[in-house]
């Protein structure tokens, strides 16, 4: 058996790596081992190694790191933590190679584990660019240490190549969130009423907003900026997401719980809703507001608009549903006043999403099997520009 350890530090990466852990776990000759850390150990993010249990998943080794700080020097620390656990349990593991996804803090400490250990490393979802984030160097610094690297477009492929990796260990496969509309079933609205104690049969907004990280845009003042502009639509419900454990996300926290508070008649503020529930609001909402990744990979798929603030996604490819704003009132209230439109929500028929078909997990599984490269890399030269 080909002992396979995948890393989860968060619920929206876990949600992403659902179908694959399916995969691998049923595909022999690969032994499914899983490794939960970061914010899904932590009841101030809503504890999710618990969904991840009831989802039938063993989990091999849970590494605690998260501190209860959200300043720069609390995530480094949390980054030391991480590390001297996650260099316990592969030792412990002894996988014949480890898989992360993105471009995250908590999946940095473990890829470095990883490299030091000596266990190739597969890298989901590299050669993306997101400016406004110090994700986007993290993700490339976890390209330079993998071995083999499933990207989700053409363009990403292209670039991890550019960063001097073998084209033949660089698989465009598609994003792995398509797979999870493609197979997911859509929960009604009347039953996630029940689920959720809200009113999802009125027109609502589903908002996710994270800090931004690398940049001139504080998280208060963006955060404010948008709860302003929801202000003027007062017939409209909103469902808020938690942040993830990111510098400045606890700033945002306590301005949804205070607005929540405040508009409890239309307000809905969950720490997180899991994949198919996340899937199942966003299908029924008239938007979907933030800066987080998923409102421009997965979101077109459903055909929902989304208005993504800021400069967080700043570089990464984008469908023609995405209507990019500056994360002021003025401009957050014109591009939703833009996806509201019957006009441009006409011109959503069709789409094609640029992130691939939903056939992800088959193509990383296919490649897997066939063997997993390892040992010393090389640098790949591409040819001179005269």
């Amino acid at each position: 058996m080909t002992k396979i350890a995948v890393f989860t530090g968060t619920r929206a990466e876990y949600g992403l790596l659902y179908w694959l852990l399916k995969a691998i776990q049923s595909t022999p000759p690969l032994s499914l081992q899983l490794i939960v850390s970061g914010s899904h150990l932590s009841p101030e993010f809503g504890h999710t190694v618990d969904e991840i249990k009831a989802e039938g998943f063993e989990i091999d080794a849970e590494v605690e790191m998260l501190l209860s700080s959200d300043t720069p020097v609390g995530v480094i620390k949390s980054m030391g933590v991480g590390l001297m656990g996650f260099a316990e349990a592969l030792q412990r593991l002894a996988p014949d190679a480890a898989v992360v996804l993105g471009d995250r803090y908590e999946a940095l400490a473990f890829s470095q584990a990883a490299l030091l250990h000596r266990i190739p490393l597969l890298h989901l979802h590299g050669g993306e660019i997101t400016e406004g984030a110090y994700d986007d160097p993290i993700r490339h610094a976890i390209t330079k240490m993998a071995h083999l690297h499933f990207v989700a477009t053409e363009e990403s492929r292209l670039r991890v190549i550019q960063l001097g990796e073998i084209p033949s260990r660089v698989i465009n496969v598609g994003a792995l969130g398509l797979e999870n509309i493609r197979r997911s079933p859509r929960l009604s609205a009347r039953s996630l009423t029940d689920d959720l104690g809200f009113d999802f049969s009125h027109p609502y907004f589903l908002v996710t907003y994270h800090p931004v990280t690398q940049g001139d845009e504080p998280a208060e003042a963006s955060f404010n900026a948008i709860l302003s502009a929801l202000r003027e639509y007062p017939e409209h419900g909103i469902v808020f997401t938690y942040p993830n454990a990111d510098e400045g996300g606890r700033k945002v926290i306590r301005l949804i719980d205070r607005f929540t508070a405040e508009t409890r008649n239309r307000c809905l503020a969950v720490k997180s809703l899991g994949m198919p529930r996340y899937l199942s609001v966003a299908a029924g909402a008239q938007a979907v507001l933030g800066n987080s990744s998923s409102g421009i990979i997965e979101i077109p798929s459903l055909g929902v608009p989304t208005v993504n603030i800021g400069r967080r996604q700043k570089g990464r490819l984008a469908a023609a549903s995405v209507l990019h704003c500056d994360p002021s009132r003025d401009g957050i209230l014109a591009a939703i006043r833009k996806a509201l439109t019957p006009e441009f929500r006409h011109t959503l028929e069709g789409m094609v999403n640029p992130y691939g078909d939903g056939y992800t997990s088959d193509r990383i599984v296919k490649r897997l099997i066939e063997g997993i490269p390892g040992g010393p890399k090389t640098f790949y030269d591409l040819p001179a520009v005269t």
